[in-house]
Protein backbone atom coordinates (compact mmCIF):
# COMPACT_ATOMS: atom_id res chain seq x y z
CA UNK A 1 0.00 0.00 0.00
CA UNK A 2 1.14 3.73 -0.60
CA UNK A 3 -0.06 5.93 1.96
CA UNK A 4 -0.70 9.37 -0.02
CA UNK A 5 -1.33 12.84 2.95
CA UNK A 6 -2.61 16.08 1.95
CA UNK A 7 -6.03 17.30 2.32
CA UNK A 8 -8.17 16.52 -0.95
CA UNK A 9 -9.30 19.45 -2.44
CA UNK A 10 -12.95 20.31 -4.91
CA UNK A 11 -11.80 23.10 -7.15
CA UNK A 12 -13.23 25.57 -9.97
CA UNK A 13 -10.90 25.28 -12.70
CA UNK A 14 -10.42 27.73 -15.92
CA UNK A 15 -8.05 27.45 -18.55
CA UNK A 16 -7.95 28.66 -22.40
CA UNK A 17 -9.69 26.00 -23.37
CA UNK A 18 -12.23 24.35 -20.35
CA UNK A 19 -14.47 25.98 -17.91
CA UNK A 20 -15.41 22.84 -15.17
CA UNK A 21 -19.03 22.67 -14.49
CA UNK A 22 -18.86 23.84 -10.93
CA UNK A 23 -15.95 22.32 -8.69
CA UNK A 24 -14.53 18.99 -8.65
CA UNK A 25 -12.19 16.47 -7.12
CA UNK A 26 -8.23 17.61 -7.20
CA UNK A 27 -5.39 18.14 -4.53
CA UNK A 28 -1.75 17.15 -4.68
CA UNK A 29 -1.79 13.50 -2.53
CA UNK A 30 -5.45 13.11 -3.84
CA UNK A 31 -4.20 13.56 -8.14
CA UNK A 32 -1.26 11.29 -7.00
CA UNK A 33 -3.60 8.57 -5.41
CA UNK A 34 -5.77 8.89 -8.90
CA UNK A 35 -2.67 7.83 -10.96
CA UNK A 36 -1.28 5.52 -8.50
CA UNK A 37 -4.55 3.75 -8.33
CA UNK A 38 -5.22 3.70 -12.26
CA UNK A 39 -1.12 1.92 -12.29
CA UNK A 40 -2.61 -0.87 -10.07
CA UNK A 41 -1.02 0.26 -6.80
CA UNK A 42 -3.09 0.12 -3.45
CA UNK A 43 -3.14 3.58 -2.02
CA UNK A 44 -4.69 5.33 0.79
CA UNK A 45 -5.80 8.49 1.50
CA UNK A 46 -5.79 10.31 4.44
CA UNK A 47 -6.61 13.95 4.63
CA UNK A 48 -9.78 16.33 5.75
CA UNK A 49 -13.00 16.70 4.29
CA UNK A 50 -16.11 18.96 5.68
CA UNK A 51 -19.55 17.72 5.70
CA UNK A 52 -20.44 20.35 2.11
CA UNK A 53 -18.32 17.33 0.16
CA UNK A 54 -18.50 14.38 2.64
CA UNK A 55 -20.74 12.66 0.08
CA UNK A 56 -18.97 13.52 -2.75
CA UNK A 57 -15.78 12.37 -1.59
CA UNK A 58 -16.87 8.83 -0.67
CA UNK A 59 -18.71 8.48 -3.57
CA UNK A 60 -15.62 9.55 -5.90
CA UNK A 61 -13.16 7.09 -3.59
CA UNK A 62 -15.21 4.06 -3.93
CA UNK A 63 -15.34 5.07 -7.74
CA UNK A 64 -11.59 4.90 -8.37
CA UNK A 65 -10.75 2.16 -5.84
CA UNK A 66 -8.85 3.90 -3.54
CA UNK A 67 -9.39 3.58 0.32
CA UNK A 68 -9.42 6.92 2.76
CA UNK A 69 -9.19 7.86 6.25
CA UNK A 70 -10.52 10.76 6.50
CA UNK A 71 -10.23 14.01 8.96
CA UNK A 72 -13.52 15.52 10.24
CA UNK A 73 -13.57 19.27 9.30
CA UNK A 74 -15.83 22.22 9.29
CA UNK A 75 -15.41 23.30 5.47
CA UNK A 76 -13.56 21.24 2.43
CA UNK A 77 -10.98 22.73 0.83
CA UNK A 78 -10.90 23.74 -2.28
CA UNK A 79 -9.57 26.53 -5.00
CA UNK A 80 -10.51 29.04 -8.24
CA UNK A 81 -7.59 28.20 -10.61
CA UNK A 82 -8.06 30.35 -13.63
CA UNK A 83 -4.84 29.81 -16.23
CA UNK A 84 -3.94 32.76 -17.98
CA UNK A 85 -1.16 31.45 -20.25
CA UNK A 86 -0.12 27.81 -21.52
CA UNK A 87 2.79 27.37 -19.21
CA UNK A 88 1.18 26.34 -15.77
CA UNK A 89 0.92 30.46 -14.90
CA UNK A 90 -2.46 30.99 -12.94
CA UNK A 91 -4.30 33.00 -10.56
CA UNK A 92 -4.99 30.48 -7.38
CA UNK A 93 -7.66 31.86 -4.87
CA UNK A 94 -9.16 30.01 -2.03
CA UNK A 95 -12.65 28.83 -1.98
CA UNK A 96 -12.68 26.58 1.55
CA UNK A 97 -9.74 26.00 4.18
CA UNK A 98 -9.99 22.47 5.72
CA UNK A 99 -8.89 20.81 8.43
CA UNK A 100 -5.15 20.39 9.55
CA UNK A 101 -4.08 16.38 9.65
CA UNK A 102 -3.21 15.89 13.29
CA UNK A 103 -1.95 12.36 13.37
CA UNK A 104 -1.34 9.12 11.48
CA UNK A 105 -2.19 6.01 13.05
CA UNK A 106 0.54 2.99 13.26
CA UNK A 107 -1.15 0.97 11.67
CA UNK A 108 -1.16 3.13 8.26
CA UNK A 109 2.57 3.49 8.31
CA UNK A 110 3.39 -0.11 8.88
CA UNK A 111 1.27 -1.26 6.01
CA UNK A 112 2.77 1.33 3.50
CA UNK A 113 5.59 0.56 0.66
CA UNK A 114 5.95 3.97 0.47
CA UNK A 115 4.67 7.67 1.93
CA UNK A 116 3.40 10.13 -0.21
CA UNK A 117 3.45 13.68 1.37
CA UNK A 118 1.43 16.44 -0.73
CA UNK A 119 0.13 19.13 1.09
CA UNK A 120 -2.35 21.72 -0.29
CA UNK A 121 -2.28 24.91 1.94
CA UNK A 122 0.05 23.83 5.39
CA UNK A 123 -2.34 21.14 6.23
CA UNK A 124 0.28 18.83 7.45
CA UNK A 125 2.81 20.26 10.13
CA UNK A 126 6.48 19.74 10.40
CA UNK A 127 5.99 17.92 13.52
CA UNK A 128 3.88 15.58 12.20
CA UNK A 129 6.66 15.06 9.70
CA UNK A 130 9.11 14.73 12.28
CA UNK A 131 6.74 12.34 13.98
CA UNK A 132 5.90 10.26 11.28
CA UNK A 133 10.05 9.99 9.79
CA UNK A 134 10.67 8.86 13.70
CA UNK A 135 8.20 5.83 13.18
CA UNK A 136 8.84 5.03 9.56
CA UNK A 137 11.59 3.96 7.65
CA UNK A 138 10.48 3.22 3.89
CA UNK A 139 10.44 5.39 0.91
CA UNK A 140 9.53 8.95 2.04
CA UNK A 141 8.35 11.40 -0.45
CA UNK A 142 7.39 14.94 -0.23
CA UNK A 143 6.40 17.06 -2.96
CA UNK A 144 6.36 20.52 -1.14
CA UNK A 145 3.85 22.90 -2.83
CA UNK A 146 1.84 22.92 0.03
CA UNK A 147 4.28 23.85 2.93
CA UNK A 148 5.29 27.02 0.88
CA UNK A 149 1.95 28.61 0.67
CA UNK A 150 -0.08 30.58 2.73
CA UNK A 151 -3.67 32.84 1.97
CA UNK A 152 -3.78 36.64 2.73
CA UNK A 153 -7.14 38.54 3.50
CA UNK A 154 -8.39 38.97 -0.34
CA UNK A 155 -7.99 34.66 -0.18
CA UNK A 156 -5.34 35.03 -2.90
CA UNK A 157 -2.73 32.29 -2.52
CA UNK A 158 1.00 34.03 -2.09
CA UNK A 159 4.11 31.84 -1.66
CA UNK A 160 6.88 32.12 0.84
CA UNK A 161 9.73 29.98 2.50
CA UNK A 162 8.79 29.23 6.28
CA UNK A 163 11.70 28.76 9.24
CA UNK A 164 13.12 25.41 9.53
CA UNK A 165 12.39 23.81 6.14
CA UNK A 166 15.72 22.78 5.11
CA UNK A 167 15.69 20.64 8.57
CA UNK A 168 12.28 19.00 7.34
CA UNK A 169 13.21 18.24 3.66
CA UNK A 170 15.99 16.79 4.53
CA UNK A 171 14.10 14.50 6.72
CA UNK A 172 13.10 13.11 2.84
CA UNK A 173 14.35 10.32 0.40
CA UNK A 174 12.95 12.11 -2.53
CA UNK A 175 11.83 16.01 -2.58
CA UNK A 176 10.01 17.17 -5.98
CA UNK A 177 10.09 21.09 -6.34
CA UNK A 178 8.91 23.03 -8.96
CA UNK A 179 10.41 25.92 -10.83
CA UNK A 180 8.54 28.11 -8.68
CA UNK A 181 8.82 26.28 -5.43
CA UNK A 182 12.83 25.54 -6.43
CA UNK A 183 13.11 29.52 -6.66
CA UNK A 184 10.84 29.87 -3.29
CA UNK A 185 13.14 27.46 -1.06
CA UNK A 186 16.44 28.55 -2.65
CA UNK A 187 16.43 31.82 -4.45
CA UNK A 188 17.88 30.14 -7.79
CA UNK A 189 15.83 31.00 -11.24
CA UNK A 190 15.11 27.23 -11.93
CA UNK A 191 14.35 28.35 -16.05
CA UNK A 192 17.72 29.44 -15.69
CA UNK A 193 19.43 27.06 -13.47
CA UNK A 194 17.73 24.25 -11.87
CA UNK A 195 20.80 22.27 -11.53
CA UNK A 196 22.10 24.68 -8.60
CA UNK A 197 19.14 25.10 -7.29
CA UNK A 198 18.99 20.83 -6.87
CA UNK A 199 22.38 20.96 -5.14
CA UNK A 200 21.11 23.49 -2.60
CA UNK A 201 18.44 21.34 -1.78
CA UNK A 202 20.12 18.07 -2.04
CA UNK A 203 22.79 19.66 0.38
CA UNK A 204 19.96 19.61 3.36
CA UNK A 205 19.87 15.99 2.98
CA UNK A 206 17.41 14.37 0.79
CA UNK A 207 18.56 11.67 -1.30
CA UNK A 208 17.08 12.47 -4.51
CA UNK A 209 16.01 15.63 -6.02
CA UNK A 210 13.94 16.41 -8.61
CA UNK A 211 12.81 19.66 -10.34
CA UNK A 212 10.24 19.94 -12.60
CA UNK A 213 10.32 22.46 -15.45
CA UNK A 214 6.82 22.49 -17.48
CA UNK A 215 7.82 22.04 -20.91
CA UNK A 216 11.23 22.11 -20.79
CA UNK A 217 11.40 18.85 -18.97
CA UNK A 218 12.65 17.76 -15.41
CA UNK A 219 16.14 17.42 -13.57
CA UNK A 220 16.85 14.04 -11.22
CA UNK A 221 19.93 14.69 -8.76
CA UNK A 222 21.22 12.11 -6.17
CA UNK A 223 24.28 13.65 -5.62
CA UNK A 224 26.79 12.72 -7.96
CA UNK A 225 24.86 12.82 -11.22
CA UNK A 226 22.58 14.87 -12.97
CA UNK A 227 20.01 13.31 -15.03
CA UNK A 228 17.63 15.58 -17.75
CA UNK A 229 14.50 14.06 -18.87
CA UNK A 230 12.54 15.45 -21.69
CA UNK A 231 8.73 16.16 -21.69
CA UNK A 232 6.59 14.17 -23.91
CA UNK A 233 4.63 16.42 -26.94
CA UNK A 234 1.50 17.27 -25.46
CA UNK A 235 -2.00 19.13 -26.09
CA UNK A 236 -2.39 21.06 -23.46
CA UNK A 237 -5.85 20.90 -22.25
CA UNK A 238 -4.98 21.41 -18.34
CA UNK A 239 -1.79 21.43 -16.48
CA UNK A 240 -3.71 21.01 -12.98
CA UNK A 241 -2.00 17.78 -11.44
CA UNK A 242 0.68 17.54 -13.61
CA UNK A 243 3.35 17.33 -10.74
CA UNK A 244 1.32 15.33 -8.79
CA UNK A 245 0.65 12.79 -11.17
CA UNK A 246 4.43 12.91 -12.10
CA UNK A 247 4.74 12.23 -8.15
CA UNK A 248 2.77 9.69 -8.88
CA UNK A 249 4.26 7.99 -11.85
CA UNK A 250 7.99 8.59 -10.02
CA UNK A 251 7.23 6.65 -7.02
CA UNK A 252 5.50 3.96 -9.28
CA UNK A 253 8.95 3.35 -11.55
CA UNK A 254 10.97 3.81 -8.28
CA UNK A 255 9.33 1.10 -6.48
CA UNK A 256 9.95 -0.98 -9.16
CA UNK A 257 13.50 -0.71 -9.12
CA UNK A 258 13.82 1.31 -12.18
CA UNK A 259 16.76 3.70 -13.02
CA UNK A 260 16.55 6.93 -12.76
CA UNK A 261 15.93 7.48 -16.34
CA UNK A 262 13.20 5.31 -16.32
CA UNK A 263 11.81 6.77 -13.39
CA UNK A 264 11.85 10.19 -14.99
CA UNK A 265 10.86 9.44 -18.35
CA UNK A 266 7.84 7.64 -17.12
CA UNK A 267 6.81 10.00 -14.89
CA UNK A 268 7.04 12.94 -17.28
CA UNK A 269 4.77 10.82 -19.21
CA UNK A 270 2.29 9.63 -16.77
CA UNK A 271 2.42 13.72 -16.46
CA UNK A 272 1.82 14.25 -20.13
CA UNK A 273 -1.49 11.92 -20.32
CA UNK A 274 -2.70 13.58 -17.76
CA UNK A 275 -2.77 17.30 -18.86
CA UNK A 276 -4.13 16.17 -21.83
CA UNK A 277 -7.60 15.55 -19.86
CA UNK A 278 -9.65 17.68 -17.41
CA UNK A 279 -10.18 16.54 -13.69
CA UNK A 280 -10.47 13.15 -11.74
CA UNK A 281 -11.50 10.74 -14.47
CA UNK A 282 -8.88 10.96 -16.75
CA UNK A 283 -7.83 8.21 -18.46
CA UNK A 284 -4.12 6.22 -17.73
CA UNK A 285 -2.39 3.09 -18.20
CA UNK A 286 0.58 1.63 -17.32
CA UNK A 287 0.28 0.08 -21.11
CA UNK A 288 0.00 4.10 -22.53
CA UNK A 289 2.66 5.00 -20.34
CA UNK A 290 4.80 2.69 -21.67
CA UNK A 291 4.04 3.89 -25.25
CA UNK A 292 4.84 7.03 -24.33
CA UNK A 293 8.05 6.15 -22.56
CA UNK A 294 9.23 4.50 -25.26
CA UNK A 295 9.41 7.41 -27.72
CA UNK A 296 11.50 9.46 -25.14
CA UNK A 297 13.73 6.80 -23.53
CA UNK A 298 15.80 7.10 -26.55
CA UNK A 299 16.66 10.54 -26.55
CA UNK A 300 19.67 9.50 -24.33
CA UNK A 301 21.36 13.05 -25.45
CA UNK A 302 18.83 15.49 -24.26
CA UNK A 303 19.45 18.39 -22.68
CA UNK A 304 17.29 20.90 -21.35
CA UNK A 305 17.03 24.25 -23.11
CA UNK A 306 17.32 26.86 -20.40
CA UNK A 307 16.67 30.46 -20.32
CA UNK A 308 19.44 32.78 -20.91
CA UNK A 309 20.55 34.54 -17.66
Amino acid sequence: MILALGNPVYDYIETKKIKTDGRILSGCSTNAALALSRLNREVTLRGAIGEDFAQSFTADMDRYGIASSIVPSDESGGFSLIYYDDFGNRHLDLLGRAASIPEVDDSLLNEAEAVLIGPILREISFELIRDIRSRYDGLFFCDPQGLLRGAGEDSRIYHEKPEGIEEVLGLFDIVKPNELEGKVLTGVDCRQDPFEAARIIKGWGPKIVIVTLAELGSVIYDGDNFVEIPPHPVDLLDSTGAGDTYMAGFVHAYLNGESLHSCGTFASCVSSLMIEQVGPDFKLSEEAVRARQKRILNEIDFKLRLEAT
